[in-house]
C-alpha cells in the first residue's frame, strides 16, 4: 500500500452535523471561527478533548494569538465552553464543550419550523377567502369577511374545516355563509374539528345508508316469505306456573 494513502487512512475521519455547516452564518460565525470549531471537534473525536492552542494554530496556519482571539470569540458568542471535569483517576482537567452550539442549532431549527407553519397557515387562510369568492362568484362583503375572520380567530375553526364546509354548501347549492355556519356548528356539536373527523363521519353515514339499503333490498327480494312471529317464552312460563 502506498505510504501516503496509508497515512491518509490512519489519520481517520471526523463527523459534524450538516445543520452546523448549513447554519453557521446564522449563528454569527465567520469562516475562520467555523474552521476552528471543526479543528477542535476533530481533536475531541480523536480523543484529545483539550488540544493545545499551538497545535490548532499550526493546523490552521495562523498565529497562536489569532487562535486565542477566535476561541475567545466562540466563548463570547455562546458557541463553546471550557469546562473542568473530573476524570476516572479523580484528577480534574479542562475540556472544550459545544453544548451551547447544539442548543443554538436546535433553537434555530424550531424557529424555522414555526416560521414555516405560520407561512402555511397564512397561505391556508388566504385560500379560505379566495375559495369562497370563487365558489360564490363574487367578492366578499365586509360583513362576510368579518364573519370568516371570527370563524378563524374566535371560533378557532381550522381553515381546512371551513373549506370542507364550503364544499358541502356548494354540493347543496347553498351559496351563503349562514349555511356554512350551520354546518360548522353541527360539526362542533359532534366534536368534529379536523378534516379527518369529517371524513370518518361521512364514512360512517355512508356505511349506515348502505346497511339500510341492503336491508330494504333483502325484504324486497322475497315478498312471499312468511313472517316469523316472535315467541314470548315468558308468557309460556307464566301459564305453566298457573
Amino acid at each position: 500500500m502506498d505510504q501516503t494513502f496509508e497515512k491518509y487512512l490512519k489519520a481517520g475521519q471526523m463527523t459534524i452535523s450538516n445543520l452546523v455547516l448549513y447554519n453557521y452564518p446564522k449563528l454569527g460565525l465567520d469562516e475562520a471561527e467555523m474552521v476552528l470549531v471543526i479543528q477542535i471537534m476533530s481533536s475531541i473525536q480523536a480523543g484529545n478533548s483539550f488540544p493545545e492552542v499551538s497545535l490548532i494554530a499550526k493546523r490552521m496556519g495562523k498565529e497562536e494569538a489569532v487562535v486565542y482571539q477566535l476561541m475567545h470569540s466562540l466563548i463570547q458568542k455562546n458557541v463553546m465552553d471550557i469546562a473542568s471535569i473530573q476524570g476516572e483517576t479523580g484528577v480534574k482537567h479542562d475540556v472544550y464543550q459545544f453544548n451551547k452550539l447544539f442548543e443554538k442549532i436546535i433553537a434555530l431549527e424550531k424557529q424555522t419550523e414555526i416560521a414555516v407553519k405560520k407561512k402555511d397557515v397564512t397561505v391556508t387562510r388566504e385560500k379560505v377567502f379566495q375559495s369562497i369568492e370563487v365558489e360564490f362568484g363574487r367578492p366578499l362583503s365586509p360583513i362576510e369577511i368579518e364573519t370568516i375572520n371570527m370563524w378563524l380567530q374566535k371560533d378557532s375553526y381550522l381553515p381546512e374545516l371551513i373549506i370542507l364546509a364550503l364544499r358541502e354548501a356548494v354540493l347543496n347549492q347553498a351559496y351563503s355563509l349562514k349555511y356554512m355556519d350551520r354546518i360548522l356548528l353541527s360539526w362542533e356539536r359532534q366534536n368534529i374539528s379536523t378534516a379527518q373527523d369529517v371524513q370518518r363521519e361521512q364514512q360512517r353515514k355512508r356505511m349506515k345508508i348502505q346497511d339500510k339499503t341492503m336491508m330494504q333490498s333483502d325484504k324486497k327480494s322475497d315478498p312471499n316469505k312468511p313472517s316469523i312471529p316472535l315467541y314470548h317464552w315468558s308468557n309460556r312460563s307464566n301459564k305453566n306456573e298457573e
